[in-house]
């Protein structure tokens, strides 16, 4: 009997809260969002088909095709997506009065870091206090450790040579002997944390990503760095944008054995991070003098302890390492797979880097490649044509309201703007679905591009750590295309992506072999 009311009351309470109301509000109106199209029959109720759009994998490209129809979409009862490119000023430009949206504070720590903080004020004496560090004076001063961890992963691919592809032929399956994505991330993961931390995880050497993590109590254990991180983030992605009833789906999905397992992948990434951290606050209590983000995070530039709490010292870490590494990992993908593709487009880059690099030059040394305008614009078109982070990053209005594309949008609505959509508007980039690294070489032509190219987003929270990105994808690519050759699968064979909040990239199979460098 007391279960029978106790489902009764159940079922009362979902039926108000999850029906009855939202259809209310829906058509009560009171901030006027009705009169904008939805993305989905039932976008104006509930948050869950944007939640489902989400799941199948690539929302902001779905989103795009759908702002075809409409400059502004509903995309949830209180969330609008923008498509007009005067929209990335008005909702992430330095004078937007829009605030970070409650997605940061929902997936934010106990410690808030630079990226999920949402209060202004503190987020400039974060960015204040981190800026100098990803200066780009500073950040050549750490190429060495961006070109030592390129010599290892040379040194990795080196081994895994074939012998040359003969005329056009498809390489045998057993010629495919490098996962260029999986060593590309276990590259960058090794990067930045030396530039963060000054450590060696020696996974270049082992060819997998397989870490020591520490729990709070201290004991270790081996975990897997990537698929951890990657599984973190799918799993988050899919639930996130309800932001009401984020926690409930979570545990909802725990109830099934495919998601608990999800779950549960995904758990060592913040023991990972933790031993990560504890470790290098052991050199550093040892006096241990190193040149990282650690000692910016730690003292500031006279060597003053700024005395900050651990929780934010581990939560600054967890995002530098985190972002730090998935990005850039996605954008090198990316871009040896479309140079791959356009053999015309490799072929004009090698003689680029050909011409500053000898033939005993393993490593591409910065200094030499830095300024190269084509190299320059293969990576930025790549960025452009499919971003890392192509997705809407949420903005909330301020309780006053915003102008956002001349409309009057109401206080404490959730307004985004994709990155792909806005690298797809072929006003701006004509032909956007086509890689074409020439667009970036008129001067002119890049000035009139480049306010709406935002693959680190803009304004005050742009991406801090843009300049290690271009540092690390500067030299890497010009050390892959000056020492080797490569060819796909087969011409049929495709990249696979899933949109979580980067992109998660599936396993990019290649045939890799030595180069005759000319003298």
């Amino acid at each position: 009997m007391l279960s029978t009311a106790v489902l009764s009351v159940t079922a009362i309470y979902f039926t108000i809260t999850w029906l009855i109301l939202p259809v209310f509000k829906y058509f009560h109106d009171p901030k006027g969002l009705r009169k904008y199209p939805n993305h989905s029959f039932l976008s104006g109720i509930t948050d869950i088909p944007y939640c489902y759009l989400s799941a199948r994998g690539f929302r902001s490209r779905d989103l795009t095709k759908l702002h075809e129809k409409s400059a502004i979409l509903r995309i949830g009862p209180n969330s609008l997506s923008f498509s007009g490119t005067d929209a990335i000023r008005d909702i992430y430009g330095h004078s937007t009065s829009c605030v970070k949206d409650l997605k940061y504070s929902i997936t934010a720590g106990t410690h808030p870091n630079l990226f999920d903080v949402v209060d202004k004020p503190n987020h400039a004496v974060k960015r204040k206090r981190l800026s100098a560090a990803f200066a780009i004076k500073n950040l050549e001063l750490w190429e060495f450790k961006v070109a030592r961890t390129t010599e290892r992963l040379l040194a990795a691919f080196d081994k895994l040579c074939t012998e040359p592809l003969s005329g056009d032929s498809v390489p045998e399956p057993s010629d495919l002997t490098v996962n260029f994505n999986l060593w590309v991330n276990l590259f960058t993961i090794e990067a930045i944390n030396s530039i963060a931390l000054s450590s060696d995880l020696g996974i270049l050497e082992k060819g997998n990503d397989l870490v020591t993590a520490q729990r709070m109590d201290g004991t270790t254990y081996q975990a897997r760095y990537r698929i951890s991180q990657n599984q973190a983030a799918y799993a988050t992605s899919h639930f996130v944008w309800d932001y009401n009833n984020f926690q409930l789906f979570v545990r909802l999905s725990k109830l099934f054995p495919q998601w608990r397992k999800v779950w549960k992948t995904a758990e060592p990434f913040k023991d990972i991070i933790h031993h990560q951290a504890v470790t290098r606050l052991e050199r550093y209590n040892k006096g241990e003098h190193l040149d990282d983000f650690f000692t910016a995070l730690m003292d500031d530039k006279t060597g003053k302890p700024h005395n900050s709490e651990w929780g934010e010292i581990i939560g600054e870490i967890a995002a530098i390492i985190d972002a730090g590494a998935d990005t850039t990992a996605i954008a090198l993908t990316q871009i040896l797979e479309l140079l791959i593709r356009h053999p015309q487009h490799l072929a004009t880059l090698r003689e680029e880097v050909d011409s500053v690099l000898s033939p005993d030059d393993i490593v591409a040394p910065y200094g030499k490649v830095k300024y190269l305008p084509f190299l320059r614009a293969c990576i930025d078109e790549a960025l452009r044509i499919i971003p890392p982070t192509s997705a809407g990053l949420p903005r909330r209005t301020p309780p006053e309201g915003a102008r956002i594309l001349g409309e009057w949008i109401p206080g404490d609505t959730s307004v985004s703007m994709t990155i792909y959509t806005a690298h797809h508007d072929p006003n701006v980039f004509p032909n956007p679905d086509e890689f074409q690294p020439h667009r970036w070489m008129d001067v002119e032509e890049r000035k009139r591009m480049e306010p709406y190219f935002i693959p680190f987003s803009t304004g005050a929270r742009g991406c801090i750590g843009r300049n290690i990105s271009y540092l690390e994808q500067t030299v890497v690519l010009a050390s892959l295309v000056h020492r080797y050759e490569f060819a796909l699968a087969s011409p049929e064979w495709k990249l696979q992506r899933f949109e979580a909040f980067n992109l998660l990239m599936g396993d990019m199979p290649i045939k890799l072999w030595k180069r005759e460098i000319p003298a």
